[in-house]
C-alpha cells in the first residue's frame, strides 16, 4: 500500500467579485489530479510557477481544504480527519516552507522555533525538549550555540536548516519540500539539497520535492510528476522523464532549466 494515496484532488479558488457584487469567474488551480507515493521514495514534483504545485502539496497536508478528492496517509483518511485524529495525522506528515525567513517567527530563538512542535503535539519535559532541539540542530548541520539566536541573525541557508529542524521534530513519516532552495544561492541549494538526502537516508523519510527545476529534482527523485495548468501531464521513473519525456511540457522544462552542479 502507498504511504499517500490522493485520488481526484481538486481545488477551485473564486477570482473575487465583479461590480455587481458577483463571483467573476474562478481558478481550477488543482484540477482532478491523483498520484500516489510509495514509502520511503520522493516523488519530484515539478512545473512552472502557477501550475499547482504548491497548491497540491497543501492539499495533501490538509492545511488547506478541497474543493473534492481525498487523500489517505498510511490506510488513513486525511481527509475526513478531525480533532484528535487529525492531529495524530499531522505529527507523521510535515513541510518545509520555500522562504526560510518568512515561515520562522522573527520573535522567537531559534530553541523555541524548533522546539515548538514537542510542546503542541509531544508535551515533553522541558529536560527533553531541550535534548531533542540539540539532536536536531546537529543533525542539520548547525551548532547548538546557535539556539539562542533570532532568525535575522541568520543566512539564508541557515534559516532553512532551522526550518528542516523544525520539520524533524516530531519523527514525521513524510515531509513535503515546497522549493525548499529556489531561494537560495545555487552553491547553498546543493547544500541543503545534499542535507535532504542524508536526513531521508538516516530517518527513513518519504518525500514530496516540489519544484520548478529539473536538474535537482533528477538528483534527488525516485519518480517524477509534471504539473501544468493544475494537471499531472506525465508521471514516471527520474530516468524515463529526464532522458525520454513523453509530453511536449516536459520537453520545454529540460531544454529551459540549467544544469546544477550538486556534488
Amino acid at each position: 500500500m502507498p504511504l499517500i494515496e490522493a485520488r481526484s484532488l481538486t481545488k477551485v479558488f473564486p477570482l473575487g467579485e465583479s461590480f455587481l457584487g458577483r463571483a467573476s469567474g474562478e481558478v481550477r488551480a488543482v484540477d482532478g489530479v491523483s498520484l500516489d507515493i510509495e514509502s520511503g521514495e520522493t516523488l519530484g514534483l515539478v512545473g512552472e510557477s502557477g501550475s499547482g504545485k504548491s497548491t497540491m502539496g497543501r492539499l495533501i497536508l490538509r492545511l488547506i481544504e478541497p474543493t473534492s478528492g481525498t487523500v489517505n496517509f498510511a490506510g488513513h483518511n486525511v481527509s475526513a480527519a478531525s480533532g484528535a485524529d487529525l492531529r495524530r495525522l499531522r505529527r507523521d506528515m510535515q513541510i518545509v516552507f520555500q522562504d526560510p525567513f518568512g515561515s520562522l517567527n522573527p520573535r522567537m530563538r531559534v530553541r523555541d522555533i524548533v522546539g515548538e512542535p514537542l510542546i503542541i503535539h509531544n508535551g515533553t519535559s522541558s529536560q527533553e525538549r531541550t535534548a531533542r532541539v540539540g539532536e536536531l540542530m546537529r543533525a542539520v548541520g548547525l551548532d547548538e550555540s546557535a539556539l539562542d539566536r533570532y532568525p535575522h541573525e541568520f543566512s539564508g541557508g541557515q534559516r532553512q536548516r532551522v526550518g528542516i529542524a523544525r520539520a524533524l521534530a516530531l519523527r514525521p513519516k513524510f515531509i513535503v519540500c515546497d522549493e525548499p532552495v529556489s531561494a537560495l544561492d545555487v552553491s547553498v541549494a546543493a547544500q541543503i539539497v545534499n542535507l535532504l538526502a542524508r536526513l531521508q537516508r538516516e530517518y527513513k523519510l518519504t518525500y514530496l520535492f516540489i519544484s520548478h527545476s529539473m536538474p535537482i529534482v533528477r538528483y534527488l527523485a525516485t519518480r517524477i510528476a509534471v504539473m501544468q495548468r493544475g494537471r499531472i501531464v506525465e508521471i514516471g521513473s527520474t530516468e524515463q522523464i529526464t532522458t525520454a519525456p513523453a509530453h511536449p511540457y516536459t520537453r520545454s522544462l529540460l531544454q529551459a532549466t540549467p544544469e546544477v552542479e550538486i556534488a
